[in-house]
């Protein structure tokens, strides 16, 4: 596998951080405190920079960086500002990464998950919310971190040796444009 003669180098920018303080939901920009703010850029944009910034200089052509991006880049809710924003500065970073590393044989994508039931849900929800997580998707239901994995791997393997640049979406149907 790999350009490289082996196994070539994923790095997988699996970072998505919601504020889980006591407004996790914010109905007026007066509502979001600055430190949600910076920490949400902090923790989903500027560790990514960094992360790829170091890996770079030791990954082979043939190597993949993916980053997470969500169907809140292209369908932002309004009570989720801070995440919606780090996730659009995701795809737009990623789509500059793609051209800025193709000439050395890097590709760089993004999966744009949309409705994901994972152990944050019940966590940072109200009941009645959790109760309908994802039934207004298309398909309606929300996805299983499974069903997320196969665009993970698709992106890093030699399967995905041509795709670069693009944003898969994961979403139950909702688009991302």
């Amino acid at each position: 596998m790999g350009a490289a003669g082996g196994l070539a180098l994923a790095v997988v920018v699996a970072l998505g951080v919601v504020w889980v303080g006591a407004d996790t939901v914010a109905s007026s920009l007066a509502d979001i405190p600055d430190d949600e703010w910076g920490y949400t850029f902090r923790t989903n944009v500027e560790a990514m920079f960094h992360l790829v910034k170091a890996a770079v200089p030791h990954m082979p052509p043939g190597s993949s960086i993916i980053g997470s991006s969500s169907v809140n880049s292209d369908m932002p809710s309004p009570t989720l500002a801070p995440y919606a924003a780090t996730k659009a500065a995701i795809a737009n970073f990623t789509a500059s990464l793609a051209q800025l590393l193709g000439p050395k044989g890097i590709r760089v994508n993004s999966v744009a998950p949309g409705p994901i039931w994972t152990p944050l849900i019940p966590s940072t929800m109200p009941p009645e919310k959790v109760e309908n997580f994802g039934s207004d998707t298309p398909l309606g239901r929300a996805g299983q971190p499974a069903e997320l994995a196969p665009a993970y791997v698709l992106l890093a393997s030699d399967d995905g040796s041509y795709i670069s640049g693009a944003r898969v979406p994961v979403t139950g149907g909702r688009p991302v444009l």
